[in-house]
């Protein structure tokens, strides 16, 4: 007895830990900072850590109190019905829903190339094909409805990431609503907005209601997480705003209580935590401008946690900054092996990572023009 034919699936790669880092090197893990999987450098939301203590004692119940509460203080916060907010484990427990409702065995789905694994990784979990369309490294990563368009050949789902993992660029809700404009009737776009309250712009979410002089569409659905800007990773919490007309398909697609009571109280708690999110956003926007101005080596415009800098070898790179005890993202297997990814950090870590890299630059003494090294435009990543 075997499980079915897994060959064409892509095994998910998460960034490495310092406690991983630091046993393999033999160091102390004090001697580390990690700025390779965009977490939070303030930690979880205080009014969730609270939360999930006092909740610690409760755990024996299903959470369906919490579940509801939480579903509909999300709506809440973007203005729609309850019955449009599907939370999940995760955002990529979102995705699996969105695809458990959309795809058919031998749908297709577009994605984006680099990006982000898992949207191929769940087609195929559902018996879906892959297809890619690539941003273009010689326009800057930019996104518009164009380069999508020009791939697509009438996937039931297009994915697309704004801010984009690990470029950091943004769609303009304008070239959403023509990229839903222009494709099938039965076309979905997903927008996986996890990087959303970084970037300076609206949400998606009003193609989707109609506000903000758009129609409201019944094929845009949006990806939200608390793992990033509420600091939330480590309990999987994620959620999809879906049309109203697709609101009745959650109960047939999702798992029996798809978030745990501590992933939903912590949710509950950290939703109004504006001052976290404050923080954060402006850590963020403080430690991409630091780098983009002091790394030795170009950096593109990101409107995400995170920069993304052409350093000629990533490998070597980031093996050296590693050694010297800074963890980043070798994007090698994005199909960007000239450049890695820093997550935006605390000012002394986004200094410590910036003189760091500086210096490996110069020991090393790479090139580091901002148009080497992109190769296969079909590599998928897997990485938070």
């Amino acid at each position: 007895m075997q499980p079915r034919d897994l060959s064409d699936h892509v095994a998910y790669e998460a960034g490495r830990g310092i406690e991983e880092v630091a046993r393999e090197l033999g160091r102390d893990p004090s001697e580390f900072i990690k700025l390779a999987s965009n977490e939070n450098p303030h930690g979880p939301s205080p009014a969730a850590a609270v939360a999930i203590r006092e909740t610690a004692s409760s755990v024996n119940s299903y959470p369906k109190a919490a579940h509801a509460d939480l579903t509909s203080a999300v709506a809440d916060r973007w203005g729609v019905v309850d019955e449009q907010v599907w939370l999940a484990n995760g955002g990529d427990g979102a995705i699996d829903y969105l695809h458990r409702a959309a795809l058919e065995p031998g749908d297709d789905v577009l994605v984006p190339s680099p990006g982000f694994a898992y949207y191929g990784m769940s087609s195929r979990f559902h018996h879906g094909d892959v297809r890619g369309y690539s941003l273009s490294r010689d326009e800057d990563f930019e996104q518009d409805a164009e380069m999508v368009l020009e791939a697509y050949d009438g996937e039931r789902v297009i994915w697309i990431t704004s801010p984009h993992n690990p470029t950091g660029s943004t769609m303009p809700l304008a070239e959403l609503e023509r990229l839903a404009d222009e494709t099938g009737d039965e076309t979905l776009i997903a927008v996986d907005e996890a990087y959303g309250e970084f970037a300076d712009r609206d949400s998606a979410i009003a193609l989707v209601e109609g506000r903000d002089g758009f129609e409201a569409r019944d094929d845009v659905a949006i990806l939200r997480t608390f793992s990033k800007a509420y600091g939330l990773a480590g309990v999987r919490l994620g959620y999809a705003v879906v049309p109203a007309e697709w609101s009745e398909a959650y109960t047939r697609v999702n798992t029996p209580f798809a978030a745990s009571e501590l992933a939903c109280r912590a949710g509950l708690a950290a939703v109004d935590d504006d001052e976290h999110v404050v923080r954060t956003v402006e850590t963020t926007r403080e430690s991409r401008a630091y780098m983009r101005e002091n790394i030795d080596a170009h950096v593109w415009q990101s409107e995400g946690n995170f920069v993304l800098a052409a350093v000629g070898d990533a490998s070597a790179v980031a093996e050296e900054m590693q050694e010297r005890g800074v963890i980043v993202r070798d994007c090698s297997s994005f199909g960007l092996p000239g450049c890695i990814r820093i997550t935006c950090g605390t000012e002394d870590e986004t200094e410590r990572a910036v003189a760091t890299l500086n210096a490996v630059l110069e020991d090393l003494d790479l090139e580091t023009e901002p148009m080497d090294g992109f190769e296969d435009p079909d590599a998928e990543v897997a990485d938070s």
